[in-house]
């Protein structure tokens, strides 16, 4: 009990970590050094008013200098890490693969939210992953759904980034306009270095049919078009995710096995 305590603190910690990256990589500032300050006001946030979780519900979930609110984002990835974190110890006991699956989803936040937000994906996330991902096939057995084959992965991460990249360039060629970013491509190749080649026909369409069913309501009720700018990362990396668990399960279905 104590421990899982424990390791649910740190995961809050990590998402506050997480919170700094997603506000400040966009803008290209520093995420290690310079303390917390409101994206408001401006003014440097106090430490009592820096605790994950609770700071937001003490303060109301306001900047005690400007009375601004806080955008519920911070209390969100806060808590997404906090619980991530302590699934990940309650349910893998291999230590390689518990800090493995705690620095992948470290970094799929991050990813997630600042897509979200900002249309972008940083490369130094991306190739974060990609190092991640071919560093594990080093590894003792981490008794997960990852490819340890160096071949598969590579190949997998080729196809993953393949995959998104004749879709740039079909779209840029017919229709004379960007479709989609390179970062989406590259967070597709880490996928394929994690997985395996396998895995990148069943995210890629999954991905898609999460973005068409967010997307369609917009649509119908006009509020964007089909030029609309829109974040594929977030749908990706939720694919990925549905993967990991279901992917052996749903592929056995699809072939009868």
């Amino acid at each position: 009990m104590i421990n899982s305590i424990f390791i649910f603190l740190i995961g809050l910690c990590f998402g506050s970590f997480a919170n700094v990256c997603i506000y400040r990589l966009p803008k290209s500032k520093q995420t290690l050094a310079g303390r917390s300050y409101c994206p408001k006001c401006k003014k440097k946030i106090k430490w009592f008013d820096n605790i994950p979780v609770l700071s937001y519900f003490l303060l109301n979930g306001k900047c005690r200098s400007c009375k601004k609110k806080i955008s519920p984002q911070y209390l969100i990835v806060e808590l997404i890490m906090g619980f991530g974190f302590l699934l990940i110890f309650l349910n893998y006991h291999n230590h390689l693969a518990s800090i493995l699956l705690s620095v992948l989803l470290l970094m799929y936040v991050i990813i997630f939210f600042i897509d979200l937000k900002h249309f972008i994906i940083p490369d130094t996330l991306n190739f974060g992953i990609m190092i991640l991902a071919l560093s594990k096939n080093f590894l003792s057995d981490l008794d997960l759904s990852f490819t340890q084959i160096t071949m598969h992965s590579i190949i997998g991460g080729i196809i993953g980034y393949l995959s998104i990249w004749i879709i740039i360039y079909l779209y840029k060629t017919l229709k004379k306009m960007e479709g989609m970013g390179l970062g989406d491509a590259k967070l597709m190749a880490g996928i394929g270095l994690l997985f395996g080649w396998q895995s990148v026909p069943f995210v890629l369409f999954v991905s898609a049919i999460l973005g068409l069913l967010m997307v369609l309501p917009s649509l119908v009720e006009k509020k964007k078009s089909l030029k609309s700018q829109i974040p594929f990362g977030p749908y990706i990396i939720t694919a990925g995710i549905i993967y990991f668990f279901y992917g052996d399960i749903l592929y056995q279905m699809v072939l009868g096995v």
